[in-house]
């Protein structure tokens, strides 16, 4: 029987339409590693319906070129730091010749064959638009993307009907330059894991300019690999031997700065503990900043803040979308590893408090401030702070006697910090109202902003140079310039200035990360959020819809994790 006439055939015959309804109505394939599929359920319906659930890829012209198309495409999903083996790649190659030889009248059999490539290809572009977990799973305090802006089973049934399916991913991958930029970066470095010679360095005492080692060549030829050296095929006499020179210390420098660590040329535990860890997990890290990506929704192109949490580092910019737009960065302060994290978190700036006061919270009051006021009646004097019935202006404070000491242990009472040199947040506030209560500010501790690591706070985020993020944001606002702006930084009284448009603040976690000068950073993982995603990623187990595929686990995790 002709190719077409067995298309016409199967396509007019209602047996494929029934068995496909049924796969359907099942939720649940024979074939899949990943056997459940409610998540995908609509889906699938979508896509089948604009065919009258008749067959997709199988009994036409064009199945073979189609099918080996859609094949090419998951087999390639290390590309996108997914995982082949979570689509089952495999198995549908293997299932492939018998599936291209099943008579028209095969029904059972074809309509198997046909959905289980669906059910992958609807998998693969899903995790690779909307990520693979849901980020408010793992407590990143994220809007999603909304699902009515695209629609990826239209997306399949065209690309499926122009035989377009290898550019499937551009249409459906996140545009933002962070993410393209990590997507290069990924393919290099899972290539340098693989053919990179292996390198640990091993030093007793801190390697100092001018010293001698006997891994320095090794020391070379690695930051030449990660390209923080270039190579210099004429190398000196000098450099044959083992003698830590000049020019292998810019090398360790700037492997420094692009990790996070003081850029002093000394090799230290914290720089060696970088330099050993193996570039297969710098592909993890890079694979889960990917992951961490797809979950943003479409990020506003005009001015916006981001604080990368464990790069300790803020970027104010004109617009994302743009490579030669004005930005601004600094070192930032963020709360606490162990105590009080930082969290992730989408807000928007809506004013500003020059000579703030500070609100104490009641946890502070009751953990840190309680105890040294038992012991020292004095001590809010002492810290420029004063009790109050509650957070307002003009509020007049209340003396400190027994009964007001009871009502603050009660909770009935609470403390805040009066402007002045003393104040915890310094001479100016950037508040963007979010659940946490917790927004940018200056600080007076400014000496913390010289340490390599700088996880302080109780979980606001200091900035290193308020003034400069103070013009950033009020630039477009009438009667502020550098100069109104000093002035109101030096002024005792308390103002506030309402934004004419506010501004989007995203508090962002991930280790992997390109800087505004193309460098390609990583960062250790202070708070634990690249090990918790691991863990979730690997888990067979139900995290209540979250999806658990990851390019990283080779064990695919339950359907019903998936978001």
């Amino acid at each position: 029987m002709p190719a077409l006439l067995a298309e016409e055939t199967i396509n007019q015959e209602p047996g494929a339409a029934q068995e496909i309804s049924a796969i359907i109505a099942a939720k649940q394939h024979p074939y899949l590693m990943l056997s459940n599929f409610p998540n995908r359920i609509d889906d699938l319906e979508s896509l089948y319906k604009m065919s009258n659930h008749q067959l997709l890829w199988l009994g036409n012209n064009n199945s073979a070129k189609n099918i080996n198309a859609a094949l090419d495409l998951l087999s390639n999903a290390a590309v996108h730091g997914l995982n082949s083996k979570n689509y089952d790649t495999e198995t549908l190659r293997q299932k492939l010749e018998l599936a291209l030889k099943l008579k028209p009248d095969s029904y059972k059999e074809l309509a198997l064959y046909d959905t289980a490539l669906s059910i992958s290809i609807l998998r693969f572009v899903h995790d690779l638009h909307y990520g693979r977990v849901n980020p408010q799973g793992i407590n990143f305090n994220l809007k999603l993307r909304e699902k009515k802006l695209i629609d990826l089973p239209l997306l399949v049934k065209n690309s499926l009907t122009q035989s377009t399916l290898a550019e499937l991913p551009l249409s459906i991958e996140p545009k933002l330059k962070q993410y393209q930029k990590l997507k290069q970066a990924l393919a290099n470095y899972r290539q340098l894991a693989v053919n990179a010679p292996p390198f640990k360095l091993l030093i007793q005492k801190t390697l100092r300019p001018g010293e001698s080692h006997p891994q320095i060549a090794e020391l070379r030829r690695f930051l030449i690999t990660v390209g923080d050296l270039p190579e210099d095929k004429t190398v000196s006499s000098a450099e044959r031997f083992p003698l830590y020179t000049d020019a292998i210390v810019t090398g360790v420098k700037k492997f420094q700065n692009r990790h996070g660590l003081t850029a002093d040329g000394h090799i230290g535990k914290s720089s060696v503990a970088a330099l050993n860890v193996p570039l297969s997990e710098r592909v993890t890290q890079i694979e889960l900043a990917m992951e961490r990506l797809r979950w943003l929704p479409e990020l506003n192109t005009g001015p916006s803040v981001l604080v990368n949490i464990p790069a300790f580092q803020l970027w104010a910019t004109d617009a994302t979308d743009q490579d030669d737009a004005n930005i601004i960065n600094m070192r930032v302060v963020v709360g606490n590893a162990l105590k009080t994290q930082t969290p992730v978190l989408m807000a928007e700036m809506h004013f500003i408090d020059f000579m703030p006061y500070w609100n104490v919270p009641y946890s502070i009051i009751k953990k840190e401030i309680l105890p040294k006021l038992i012991q020292n009646s004095g001590y809010l004097d002492k810290e420029n702070m004063e009790l109050v019935s509650v957070f307002r202006d003009g509020e007049k404070p209340t003396a400190l006697n027994n009964e007001a000491m009871n009502m603050l242990k009660e909770g009935k009472l609470r403390i805040r910090q009066r402007p002045g040199g003393k104040n915890a947040l310094g001479r100016v506030k950037f508040i963007f109202p979010n659940k946490n209560d917790v927004y940018l500010h200056d600080t007076p501790a400014n000496a913390l902003f010289s340490k390599s690591r700088r996880d302080f706070s109780h979980g606001c985020v200091r900035v290193a140079n308020p003034q400069k993020l103070a013009e950033f944001a009020l630039k477009d606002q009438d009667n502020w310039n550098p100069e109104t702006i000093q002035l109101a930084m030096n002024t005792p009284k308390t103002q506030r200035v309402i934004l004419k448009k506010p501004i989007p603040v995203l508090f962002f976690y991930i280790t992997a990360f390109f800087d505004q000068n193309d460098n390609l950073e990583f960062y250790p993982d202070i708070y634990g959020h690249d090990a918790v995603l691991i863990g979730a990623l690997s888990r067979p187990d139900d995290l209540s819809d979250q999806s658990l595929f990851v390019g990283i686990s080779a064990a695919p995790a339950p359907e019903t994790l998936i978001k």
